[in-house]
């Protein structure tokens, strides 16, 4: 019968012998653990000898004798010699110490599990029997992939103490689920509250347990029923409530996404604060449409702007000699005015325009036209917000089509756009 324990090691000290890589590789679990280390080995491989350098590590600089078990917590051996090993076994055996032999499975009186870790959940694998380390690394595996698909419910079970509460704010991507990363989806099975906003991949939250609590703070234009000032303070309330508060937003939180300034309110509150990056619909939009804001033989740069924010000398200069892609957000009520400004400016009323409405979603649609057309033709077919204007020479129609490169302005016949 095997029990798997967790060991408080923080400051403990524990004797590694051996110095090779695998004895390595348990040393560095144990520093993660904050254990104190000694390790005893006559040479040390190259990763232990630095480690020993920084002062991380205790050497003792030679073969290992039965006083260097004498007050240790935890041996580990892997001298890759079975007497030496079965030595070190015995005499911690004898000190009722637990001993991990790093060169037999089925010697020592401890095991390592195979781990895995999602957040501060900390998921070990042993097998009870034979000791088949390829099997249990198979079944760990498994189950890093469901705790990183972010399907399980992994919130505390046990209240925090208040003050104890913690915020991450969360790049939800640009809508679409299924371009969430790894980890905002494990942000999520963590959350006791999410705060969320009307874009992004809403739809996840349909998904979470019922008892999670979900605070809409959306914003649609000219419409901001919850100011950014009290987004904060439900954020530092929430947390020093003792909850993991989860705030999602569409795209990245640090673009566009005021995710500076949540940040900063936490801080200021001493709430520990966290961001988990996502993938903005400004680069992501524009590619589910197959406009690429780089391409060789075509334009290397990317200027990205808020449209209530008005043009940039940069953007204007990128737009008036073709020297780099410009995309919009937010620019969709603003549109006339923009594309007026730019014209004013000397900017080519020819250059191709795209507006990109609900990129990545099943409702997504593609409208083109030249500059000095495309607010008009938007209007005509009711273009709506949440979209993506990109300007400059990429967002021809049939750009990438036929085999003639940045040159082949071929028109597209498999795409759903209205052109």
């Amino acid at each position: 019968m095997t029990t798997m324990l967790g060991l408080d090691l923080t400051g403990r000290p524990v004797l590694v012998v051996g110095g090779g890589p695998v004895a390595a590789r348990r040393v560095q679990g144990l520093l993660a653990d904050a254990a104190r280390v000694v390790v005893v080995a006559p040479q040390l491989c190259e990763v232990l000898l630095d480690l020993h350098r920084w002062g991380l590590v205790e050497w003792r600089a030679r073969e290992v004798v039965e006083s260097d078990v004498d007050g240790v917590w935890l041996v580990h051996t892997a001298t890759g010699d079975r007497a030496t090993d079965a030595a070190v076994g015995e005499w911690a055996a004898a000190r009722r110490t637990f001993c991990v032999d790093a060169g037999s499975g089925a010697a020592g009186t401890a095991r390592t599990p195979a781990t895995t870790r999602s957040g501060d959940v900390l998921v070990g694998v042993v097998s009870t029997g034979a000791p088949d380390p390829r099997r249990t690394a198979a079944v760990r595996d498994a189950l890093s992939d469901v705790l990183h698909e972010g399907d399980l419910d992994l919130r505390a079970r046990r209240p925090r103490p208040a003050g104890e509460g913690r915020v991450v704010l969360v790049g939800g991507g640009p809508g679409d689920p299924s371009l969430m990363t790894v980890a905002a989806r494990r942000a999520l099975a963590q959350a006791d509250v999410v705060v969320a906003d009307r874009l992004g991949p809403v739809e996840v939250l349909d998904s979470l347990p019922a008892d999670v609590e979900v605070i809409d703070v959306g914003k649609t234009p000219g419409h901001h029923p919850v100011p950014q000032d009290e987004i904060n303070r439900i954020l530092v309330e929430q947390a020093q409530r003792g909850r993991f508060v989860v705030r999602l937003k569409g795209g990245d939180p640090f673009l566009y996404g005021r995710g500076g300034e949540e940040v900063i309110a936490c801080r200021e509150a001493g709430v520990p604060v966290e961001v988990v990056p996502g993938v903005s619909s400004a680069f992501a939009a524009p590619a589910a449409a197959g406009i690429p804001l780089t391409h060789r033989g075509t334009v290397g740069a990317v200027h990205v702007m808020n449209g209530h924010d008005g043009w940039s000398s940069a953007a204007l200069t990128g737009l008036r000699d073709a020297s780099c892609t410009v995309v919009v957000l937010m620019g969709v009520a603003v549109l006339t005015d923009l594309t007026a400004e730019a014209a004013a400016a000397g900017v080519d009323p020819s250059t191709p325009a795209a507006v990109v409405e609900n990129g990545t979603l099943s409702t997504q649609r593609v409208t083109r036209a030249p500059l000095g057309e495309i607010a008009a033709r938007a209007a005509e077919v009711g273009v709506r917000a949440p979209a993506v204007v990109v300007l400059g020479r990429v967002a021809a129609e049939g750009l990438l089509d036929g085999i003639g490169g940045a040159d082949a302005l071929a028109p597209q016949t498999h795409d759903t756009m209205t052109s």
